[in-house]
């Protein structure tokens, strides 16, 4: 089973570490601005990260990807099958995948995608708007909701724990994390979840790839190579 696209990518990890959970050896192929070839394009036919290939099966969209696995590899059970529980899991997923996307992509597009990657210039006044704005109220969200467990479904690991910290896996690659002292639930939440062996050596190899590639770019810098 192949994984088009790039780790860098919460969608794109978010499916390589649930199939990493259910025990599955996803293979990893780049794609996306314009690599990826006929398979890709024919999985994703708009040119979308992840895209994914099972023999002839072809199909684009992480919720879409982890729905296939789950079904086809119902053990370890990551989607509940108790209806509250499902639902709630389902939530996480969306908030993810919206909300979280919406504050992570404004800040690592323009902090790292479009200077180090793209070669454009940056928007830096829309990154540190999403940084003051959009995360601290997820932060504050998730401070209050988060259980003992450390788990946000079932009191064990499921798509929401995964879909949630994703994001703030890529985050985190260019040093912008939940401060410890204002949420200590929620950064203690995610410093456990991306200790997993699931997260961690993708994480690791992200890491290596942003900083391989100058780091971020923040505002008063020049992209061309601080």
């Amino acid at each position: 089973m192949i994984v088009f696209g790039s780790t860098l990518s919460p969608y794109v990890r978010k499916c390589m570490v649930f199939g990493a959970e259910k025990g599955l050896d996803l293979e990893l192929q780049p794609a996306g601005l314009g690599r990826g070839g006929a398979d890709f394009q024919a999985a994703s036919p708009f040119g979308k990260i992840p895209g994914f290939k099972d023999d002839d099966f072809l199909i684009s969209d992480s919720s879409a990807i982890v729905t296939y696995l789950e079904a086809k590899f119902p053990d370890p059970n990551l989607i509940p099958l108790e209806p509250r529980a499902r639902s709630r899991t389902i939530w996480y997923d969306e908030l993810a995948d919206t909300l979280m996307m919406a504050a992570g992509s404004a800040i690592f597009g323009n902090r790292f995608v479009r200077p180090r990657v793209l070669k454009q210039e940056c928007d830096h006044e829309a990154a540190d708007l999403a940084e003051r704005d959009l995360l601290p109220p997820l932060f504050d969200y998730l401070e209050k909701i988060i259980p003992a467990s450390g788990f946000l479904v079932e009191d064990r690991l499921t798509l929401a724990d995964i879909a949630v910290v994703s994001p703030f896996a890529t985050l985190g690659c260019i040093g912008v994390v939940a401060d410890a002292a204002r949420y200590p639930r929620t950064a203690g939440y995610v410093e456990a979840i991306l200790a997993r062996p699931s997260f961690a050596s993708i994480v690791a190899k992200d890491q290596a790839v942003v900083a391989a590639m100058g780091g971020p770019v923040i505002a008063g810098q020049a992209a061309s190579g601080e």
